[in-house]
């Protein structure tokens, strides 16, 4: 995907010539990386500023298709491996996250909310190492592209694109100083594409069709028939399914509704019109192996509204009931983007 990211910056500002040397930087990205120990985790300050409206220029309107917004924060640090966030998993409090870039490390805190209920800060950040089973950087073996995470309790399950593994870790147990373990995966992962593979994976927990099932999502890992493969690892019914593609979007991330349905962040680049983001609801019951599935569209939003490259979805219920959605954007590591989080609150039709 690396290459995708790079053509998007230079859609979302004016003057990009001037950038070039910072993706040729992006694209030399060492495949071996240093073979040393692993730094320790250290704990950062991220800065934030508050975005009050979605729309560009209309304070007032808050519903966005099936979604209401909430708020959002613009994260900087001076801290120089904080950005390229590319997944996050927002805990059931709706405060402690995990969050990963696409150069191999973690990112955990918590979420501060203000009297209103929308973000205001992150405070406790660590950065650190995803670590490989030998104890050093996953990336000191070309496993940098680290682009999706799945939660099954406490194990995590890290997905690599350009390299088109998983990798488990015993996160409930050790933290960010989990060693992690590739699992076994269906011959099909390994043939995707190498900078359009693994992108967005979500396990069903129990008491919903599929449990037990690890769901992997390509990015833009095409069938015959042009649709999106994805795969069913584990579970009740291994197997390779589809999701229609249209309207050239390709696949972020994903996360499951507590009803069970599956949503789909997308984006979309134009060298005319910028990015583009939407999220799909796709019924957990449809997907099944050699299904083609779709969903209905939830939000569409494009350069009009306050999005950058949006990488990461995440779902949780607050103690009111409210559904609640959290993206976050991968600034690939340019000044020219930025890093932003942003909640909706999922408003049931």
């Amino acid at each position: 995907m690396r290459g995708v990211r790079s053509r998007i910056t230079l859609a979302l500002h004016p003057g990009y010539g001037a950038i070039l040397a910072a993706l040729l930087l992006a694209f030399s990205f060492p495949a071996h990386a240093q073979r040393r120990a692993a730094d320790p985790p250290v704990r950062i300050d991220v800065a934030v500023r508050t975005i009050d409206a979605f729309k560009v220029g209309q304070s007032d309107q808050v519903r966005f298709g099936a979604l209401e917004f909430r708020g959002g924060l613009e994260l900087t640090s001076a801290y120089r491996e904080f950005g390229g966030l590319s997944a996050i998993r927002v805990a059931a409090d709706g405060a402690r996250f995990v969050a990963l870039t696409d150069k191999g490390r973690w990112l955990t805190g918590r979420i501060r909310y203000d009297k209103r209920e929308r973000p205001s800060g992150i405070a406790d950040a660590v950065m650190a190492p995803i670590l490989s089973q030998d104890g050093r950087p996953l990336a000191s073996r070309g496993w940098y592209d680290t682009e999706s995470i799945a939660e099954d309790g406490g194990t995590l399950y890290v997905g690599i694109e350009r390299v088109n593994r998983i990798v488990r870790f015993d996160f409930g147990r050790d933290g960010v100083l989990a060693r992690g373990t590739p699992i076994p995966l269906p011959p099909g992962i390994s043939k995707l594409p190498n900078n359009k593979g693994l992108e967005a994976m979500v396990v069903v927990p129990s008491g919903l069709p599929l449990a037990g099932t690890l769901i992997a999502l390509s990015e833009r890992g095409l069938d015959a028939h042009g649709n999106i493969r994805a795969f069913l690892i584990g579970g009740p019914g291994a197997g390779e399914f589809a999701i229609r593609r249209s309207d050239d979007f390709d696949i972020s991330d994903c996360a499951l509704l507590p009803s069970g349905d599956l949503l789909i962040l997308e984006r979309r680049f134009f060298w005319w019109s910028g990015v583009a983001m939407r999220i799909r609801r796709i019924p957990l019951a449809t997907i099944a192996p050699n299904a083609l599935v779709d969903g209905r569209e939830l939000i569409f939003a494009d350069m009009g509204f306050q999005i950058d490259n949006m990488e990461g979805l995440s779902v949780h219920r607050t103690a009111a009931g409210d559904i609640i959605l959290t993206l976050v954007s991968d600034d690939n590591f340019s000044t020219l983007q930025r890093t932003i989080l942003l909640q909706f609150k999922l408003i049931e039709e």
